[in-house]
């Protein structure tokens, strides 16, 4: 997943995140822009263009392989999905579906379509859309590369009529209002001969439904969009918007700085020296806020395929539990956020940030593998991984140990960290190597590493997070493209997965989501050191005001929906709505509110939404 922060590989996409960097980093410095508007603000032509820098590149412009946070952010710019989520506290509100209703038995769903929703082209987006959409995701393994866990419980999708779209399960599902799969023109679409090959990126503009038009594209570069001014929430006050990569995260603030563009976004967070820097400017304010993702430090399980063919060559140690544990109870979460982060970011241990404050969980003091040295070295014994002579830990081999660890090159983080494992390990008797690298994926791909940073950008529903350690998200053959981020497949966390997706009542799939984070975290192959802060900027003087989600002590980039860049509002155009908070997006969607309203308690109980973040 940032996430949403994940990486893809060169013929298998896959949803490997990056910790703290978000981006694979091709090229050196700021790349070449070509055409891209070169003013962050206004054009020759009197436009105003918001410009936005990114430190991650797009992996696809397809919304059936997309799964890095910039690309899902656009596909949520640029296509409409059954529901939203409100900027103001996260619940459930209308999409292209303006209601939805279930059975009795809650194995069918039928969704009423919005008739003022159009693509691009002037053709009527309807029901039938959305359901060639699925039915094409669950009919071929190539359209379901990114989303396909979201279908894999459907058993059959229709549209009655174009307003009516119809969605029978083989068993409850608790994600049905959290269905986070970009609706595309069939109309477009069905031409298409080879899924898991189109990128979608060669004829532009590119035709959508939502609230921007993907206008031009050039890879590793810029993302430029034109305001939809047929879009039915009313159209965004920006005439254009530019995602512009930038690998060096100096180079961005420094543009900031320069008025060349208006938002940072980091990698994915600026760090604590530069939004110190930034605060004194006057025409910029920085965001800190609690964040949506986690950091983590994940270990190599034995990599292998569904098929039981194993893959890569993690180091055997890590196969025994009380090896991992040691490694994690050597790491000091406080050293992390007090020495790295600053304290812009709290300490981590489950899988979901305290943000989510339903799903978030922490282990009892008893459960708690806390920081201790002296015990961590004595579980190293007893595994049979003792010190020689020279004070190395042995293997069972003879060889001393030394584990690979994979980092981002561009990732300020995983450097830092990496320099206090080697301290911290070294003390342990265990040798690091830290492999810091602008491409991660292919090692990881390839289950070829011992211990890997990583990290997710987590939705106010869990579930894909959730999804990608279970075991049916392996890859069928090492050859072949998997959902997993770390390989990690066990029974136990798949029964759990299974009762929680099938479980409706709120409280009950909470505390069997908080069982599946303390079961990852027993299991040891996972260490959330941080949950840290999104700490980004902005130029007053180029944006007068923008939605943050949740609206209190909310991000602006990489939001669960289209609000920070569909509500910013032009510094020179005379508008003060919208503001830091989501009062224009309220107002936008009041009628929505309305119908929500009337569905009663049972949808009070739907109120949150899948991950996408694909971070």
């Amino acid at each position: 997943m940032e996430t949403n922060d994940q990486y893809s590989g060169r013929h298998r996409v896959r949803l490997v995140m990056a910790g703290g960097a978000a981006a694979l980093t091709l090229g050196a410095g700021l790349a070449t822009l070509g055409p891209a508007p070169q003013q962050a603000h206004g054009a020759g032509d009197g436009n105003k263009v918001l410009t936005v820098a990114v430190a991650q590149s797009v992996d696809s412009l397809s919304p059936f392989l997309a799964v890095r946070l910039l690309s899902t952010s656009i596909h949520r710019l640029t296509y409409e999905y059954l529901t939203n989520y409100d900027a103001e506290d996260n619940h459930v509100i209308p999409g292209l579906a303006t209601r939805w209703e279930s059975s009795p038995d809650k194995l069918t769903w039928t969704y009423t379509i919005r008739s003022d929703s159009k693509w691009s082209d002037g053709e009527q987006a309807t029901a039938k859309d959305a359901a060639w959409t699925f039915n094409t995701m669950m009919s071929d393994p190539g359209a379901a590369t990114a989303n396909g866990s979201f279908v894999a419980n459907f058993e059959k999708v229709t549209a009655p009529s174009p307003t009516q779209l119809v969605i029978r399960l083989k068993k409850p599902q608790a994600t049905m209002t959290a269905l986070d799969v970009p609706i595309v023109p069939r109309h477009v679409w069905e031409t298409v001969d080879d899924f898991s090959k189109f990128n979608n990126d060669k004829d532009f503009p590119l035709v959508g439904n939502g609230p921007f038009i993907l206008t031009d594209y050039k890879a590793d570069s810029y993302v430029r969009l034109k305001s939809n001014k047929e879009f039915w929430r009313g159209a965004p006050k920006f005439d254009e918007l530019v995602f512009r990569y930038y690998k060096d995260q100096d180079a961005a603030v420094s543009a900031l700085r320069k008025g060349e563009v208006s938002f940072v976004a980091g990698s994915p967070s600026l760090t604590p020296a530069q939004s110190a820097s930034l605060k004194r400017d006057g025409n910029i304010r920085v965001n800190d806020a609690p964040g949506r993702r986690f950091y983590a430090l994940a270990t190599n399980p034995g990599a292998k395929a569904k098929n039981g063919e194993k893959m890569g060559d993690g180091h055997p140690s890590l196969l025994d539990q009380r090896v991992r544990n040691a490694l994690f109870m050597a790491v000091d979460r406080r050293t992390v956020i007090d020495k790295v982060f600053q304290g812009h970011a709290v300490e981590g241990a489950g899988y979901i940030p305290p943000r989510y404050a339903q799903y978030f969980w922490e282990p009892s003091p008893e459960q708690e593998l806390a920081y201790d040295p002296a015990e961590a070295a004595r579980l190293l014994d007893r595994a049979g991984y003792r010190k020689n002579g020279d004070g190395d830990r042995v293997g069972k081999d003879g060889e001393p140990l030394t584990y690979r660890v994979l980092c981002h090159a561009t990732d300020p983080n995983d450097k830092a960290i990496g320099q206090y494992l080697e301290e911290w390990w070294g003390d342990l008797g265990i040798g690091v190597e830290l492999n810091c690298l602008d491409n991660v994926t292919d090692p990881w791909l390839a289950g070829e590493y011992d211990l890997a940073f990583d990290g997710w950008s987590v939705n106010p529903d869990p579930d894909f997070v959730l999804s990608i350690h279970t075991c049916a998200a392996l890859p069928s053959t090492p050859e072949e493209t998997g959902a997993t981020d770390n390989f990690i497949c066990d029974k136990t966390y798949d029964e759990l997965y299974a009762r929680q997706l099938a479980e409706y009542d709120a409280g009950e799939r909470a505390a069997i989501v908080r069982q599946m984070e303390s079961r990852l975290y027993d299991l040891g192959y996972m260490n959330v050191m941080a949950y840290p802060n999104a700490v980004e900027a902005y130029r007053t003087d180029q944006i007068a005001s923008i939605t943050t989600m949740p609206a209190k002590a909310g991000n602006i980039y990489g939001q669960d929906g289209y609000w920070s860049w569909w509500s910013a509002v032009p510094a020179d155009s005379g508008d003060t709505g919208g503001g830091s908070s989501s009062t224009g997006v309220v107002i936008g969607i009041v009628a929505g509110v309305v119908v929500l309203a009337g569905l009663g308690a049972f949808m009070a109980l739907r109120r949150r939404a899948t991950a996408e973040d694909r971070e």
